[in-house]
């Protein structure tokens, strides 16, 4: 069965106890409730990790535009762009910075700003909003955090429960690789530096 964003907003409202709904657009308290927070709370959830389904590649032409002041080549990043993932292949070392806003047209006027010649090739979390492409970990962490934004609104009550069951969610993402973890180099050990 593919994931749809009412199955999603119905897992969070099992979650909850609470009566399941037709569309976020319902005339219903609880679809009220979830339709309100659903976009946040899903970006910044897939923001938050590095969830591999998420993880998209791009290779970016220099703007025209320059920067007001240093020798730096900017460069817009796409419209999907939530986080650049800064583990860069080739194993030197990457001086970018973000810079700019969002308007609330949605149009980006985020950039990348780096003494990196053109093309800039990177990899960054995308907003992706077709629930059909979500994965099964992220879809019940996602569904977990929407009911815990909701809980009070919904059912007048914290439940702390939920948090448990958000943080067995990611923990489960990471532990089966849904979540991608960078490979952390091992301390350095003193013996090791005393003889360079």
């Amino acid at each position: 069965m593919a994931t749809s964003n009412v199955a999603i907003a119905n897992r969070a409202l099992q979650k909850l106890g609470a009566k399941r709904i037709e569309s976020l657009s319902q005339d219903h308290p609880n679809a009220r409730s979830i339709n309100a927070c659903f976009e946040l709370v899903r970006d910044a959830e897939l923001r938050r990790y590095d969830w591999a389904f998420a993880i998209a590649r791009a290779s970016l032409a220099a703007d025209s535009d320059d920067t007001l002041f240093g020798n730096w080549n900017r460069f817009v990043v796409p419209n999907d762009f939530l986080r650049l993932l800064l583990d860069d292949e080739s194993s030197s070392v990457v001086d970018w910075r973000i810079e700019g806003m969002r308007d609330s047209g949605d149009a980006s006027v985020l950039a990348i700003v780096t003494q990196d010649a053109a093309p800039l090739k990177i990899r960054y979390i995308a907003r992706l909003t077709d629930p059909t492409f979500f994965d099964p970990l992220f879809v019940e962490a996602l569904a977990c955090k929407i009911a815990l934004e909701c809980c009070e609104e919904i059912t007048g009550s914290s439940r702390y429960s939920l948090k448990d069951d958000y943080r067995f969610a990611v923990n489960e993402a990471k532990r089966l690789g849904s979540i991608e973890r960078a490979e952390k180099d091992p301390p350095e050990d003193e013996w090791v530096e005393a003889r360079r």
